[in-house]
C-alpha cells in the first residue's frame, strides 16, 4: 500500500516524492521532490494535496 505524507513531515525515507491529491490520485503539473536524510517535505501547490514516496528502479 502507498502511504501518502503532509507537507512539513520529516524523518521520512530520502528519495523522491511526488505530489498527489487528497486520496492519491494525479495533479495537474504536480512538482516532483528530492529529498535527502533529515529533510522536510516542501509545501505543496495547494491545500490538501499530499506527497507520496516514489521509489528509483534498481538494475
Amino acid at each position: 500500500m502507498v502511504t501518502n505524507h503532509k507537507p512539513g513531515e520529516d524523518n521520512h525515507r530520502p528519495g523522491t516524492y511526488v505530489e498527489v491529491g487528497p486520496r492519491g490520485g494525479a495533479v495537474a503539473n504536480s512538482r516532483t521532490v528530492h529529498i535527502d536524510r533529515g529533510d522536510r517535505l516542501p509545501p505543496t501547490q495547494e491545500s490538501g494535496h499530499l506527497w507520496q514516496y516514489r521509489p528509483t528502479a534498481k538494475h
